[in-house]
């Protein structure tokens, strides 16, 4: 990793892979430099000249939406490798929230290509946000994924370094981490995408995370989500040294989406999670606890709405086995209580 820390250090400061600290803590932000070549050596034959990149249409239109009110993303919760479910939850996502934001699942480490599920995804109406990680694939592949969502219309390319194979259901898989969220931002801008990052206000080194998001901006970011940082206020204190440190991009604060105890237990094991104080008890021990979490996300997301540099919420969380199809109209109802699309 060039421009770390990435999201995943614990709140002791241990690497989520190895048994000591990470190694970016007590530094200072490494500062934008390109991205790095794997191997300085010169090519050894020279390639055949590429067409230009063509810009995506879907990051226009999102691009004109995000300057026109804020918008409203959901965690796209459809099974994996599962067609009619993709389709079905685009179905009922459609027309309630303004995208999927289709991402990176540490439970189902093999899934459809990103361009593939935008695709998937776009034909049932609703504008695909899709998340592309650096596990998986070296940079010659990463290009083009991006060349193919640009093709397909993504509305945003979400970059993340991707999550251990160690930390997930396929410790079998070699990593790859040819390129970081960091150089992966500044390709997917250049391949014509709106570009989102994300990044973790309490993990650590936390006094390092506001100018690392204006290094991931300077590589080509516009967005960032802000992961599950424990309210309203602990939200507004990392806007306010992001802007401090000169990051000046739009922010999507993640919203976390309770209904029951699979969707429960899925949010739970989100890295350095930090949910508002009391959030998960009431909704658990409400009489109904759908419609207890319902209420409870929409509530928290208007708050969330009324902050300085906010310009979207992205309902956060996921489903239980085989409860895809309900937690994509539990996002749908709440999308309806924010007022999107």
């Amino acid at each position: 990793m060039e421009y770390g820390p990435c999201g995943g250090v614990a709140f002791d400061g241990r690497c989520e892979v190895a048994e000591h600290a990470c190694v970016f803590l007590g530094a200072p932000a490494v500062e934008w430099h390109g991205v790095v070549p794997a191997d300085p050596a010169p090519p050894a034959q020279r390639a055949d000249p590429l067409p230009e990149p063509r810009p995506s249409a879907g990051a226009a239109a999102m691009r004109e939406l995000i300057a026109a009110r804020p918008v409203v993303v959901a965690d796209f919760p459809a099974r994996a490798l599962d067609a009619d479910s993709l389709a079905a939850c685009a179905r009922v996502l459609a027309g309630h929230v303004d995208a999927a934001l289709a991402g990176d699942a540490g439970t189902a480490r093999v899934q459809f290509p990103p361009a593939y599920r935008a695709r998937l995804i776009q034909e049932q109406g609703l504008a695909a946000w899709m998340g592309v990680n650096a596990r998986d694939r070296n940079r010659v592949a990463l290009e083009a994924e991006l060349a193919a969502l640009a093709h397909t219309g993504a509305a945003g390319v979400h970059c993340v370094t991707g999550d251990h194979p160690r930390v997930g259901s396929r410790p079998d898989a070699m990593a790859v981490f040819d390129l970081d969220s960091t150089e992966l931002a500044a390709l997917a801008r250049a391949a014509g995408h709106l570009v989102s990052v994300a990044e973790a206000p309490l993990s650590p080194p936390v006094e390092q995370r506001a100018a690392r998001l204006r290094e991931k901006q300077r590589a080509g970011a516009e967005l960032c989500f802000v992961n599950h940082a424990g309210g309203v206020e602990p939200v507004a204190a990392f806007l306010r040294a992001a802007r401090a440190a000169g990051a000046d991009l739009g922010f999507i604060p993640c919203v976390p989406v309770v209904v029951d105890a699979g969707s429960a237990a899925l949010i739970r094991g989100f890295t350095s999670l930090a949910l508002p104080p009391g959030y998960l008890d009431g909704v658990l021990s409400a009489a109904d606890p759908r419609r207890a979490g319902i209420a409870a996300a929409a509530e928290l997301a208007l708050r969330l709405l009324e902050l300085t540099g906010v310009v979207g919420v992205d309902l956060s969380g996921g489903a239980g086995p085989g409860a895809e199809l309900a937690f994509a109209e539990a996002l749908a109802a709440i999308g309806d209580r924010i007022g999107a699309s």
